[in-house]
């Protein structure tokens, strides 16, 4: 049973919801121990009936689901800082110790950390992305390393604490599923009198590290933290909310269609991100549209890059 942003029979929606709030309590922080009766409660849940349906909207358990969000970001670490040692690599990404780490990235990888090619295995995922991307008349070129002939330009920001009513589209990079819920989520906040308010779009997953139909997309609409809009477990409605801290930002500006966004992100991550001392937070990269979403189609986007960045921890 995967999330799509149709709409959805009434006890599956009211299960996805709660399988978002549990999401949401895991990606919060990954380096904190989780038991399954804290997940499930978040989820308003008994742990039995929670681990059932959890695997069921997400395709896997909850602790396989854990184990590769923390090797997953193990990979991102290990891109971003080739030099860093194991030993922090495993501690940032949540795990107890080198041990523990190497033991589970052995498991699902084949091989030990120590000798896996992280930049090898994202251009492998690179190349099914754009491979998935040719299927639907979307060719990438992709710049090389230190070359800007699109001229992208990167300001700091920092950002305040928000609050957003979102739609979880899983799987986002099938054809009109993003879009959907888009159009789902605009006509929600239409009928609530915020659809001036702005939109995001809020990336989890690096494609170029996970699976395509393992990765996640919020669209998202900010709301007033103080209107007390909390998502009622009991009602049929799949809208959650998501609260974030303040954060500093690099903000890239787009104005163009799809491959002019592929190609700001790959010079963001591959070209600017390793020149500015800085590394990606533990947050999402996220789309800051200019009005509403897809308002000009999906051929034309005016909108905000933001990638969450901090300094590296010693």
């Amino acid at each position: 049973m995967r999330n799509t942003p149709d709409a959805q029979p009434a006890t599956q929606t009211a299960y996805l919801d709660r399988v978002n709030r549990a999401i949401d309590l895991i990606v919060a922080d990954l380096t904190r121990p989780l038991k399954l009766d804290d997940i499930a409660r978040a989820a308003k849940l008994s742990p039995f009936h929670f681990h059932r349906v959890f695997a069921g909207v997400v395709g896997e358990t909850p602790a396989a689901f854990v184990k590769r969000l923390r090797l997953e970001k193990a990979i991102t670490i290990m891109v971003h800082n080739p030099g860093r040692a194991l030993t922090h690599v495993a501690l940032d990404a949540g795990f107890n110790s080198q041990t523990d780490f190497s033991r589970c990235f052995k498991q699902r990888f084949g091989m030990p950390p120590s000798v896996f090619d992280a930049v090898t295995w994202r251009s492998e995922r690179r190349g099914e992305l754009d491979f998935m991307l040719e299927e639907h008349d979307v060719h990438i070129t992709r710049p090389e390393p230190g070359a800007n002939s699109d001229n992208f330009a990167v300001t700091i920001r920092d950002l305040p604490p928000r609050s957003m009513a979102y739609l979880r589209v899983l799987a986002p990079y099938r054809e009109g599923m993003v879009e959907r819920a888009a159009e789902r989520l605009v006509g929600w906040a239409r009928g609530r009198g915020i659809e001036s308010n702005p939109w995001y779009g809020y990336m989890w997953d690096d494609p170029e590290v996970t699976a395509l139909d393992d990765c996640r997309y919020d669209v998202a609409v900010e709301i007033d933290p103080g209107t007390g809009f909390d998502p009622d477990p009991g009602a049929v409605s799949d809208v959650g909310r998501s609260d974030f801290p303040a954060m500093r930002i690099a903000c890239l500006t787009i104005r163009g269609d799809i491959r002019l966004e592929i190609r700001a992100l790959d010079w963001l991550y591959r070209t600017w991100l390793p020149a500015s001392g800085c590394v990606p937070d533990d947050l999402p990269c996220f789309e800051a549209w200019h009005g509403l979403p897809f308002q000009h189609g999906n051929q034309h986007f005016e909108l905000d890059l933001h990638l969450p960045i901090t300094t590296l921890r010693p």
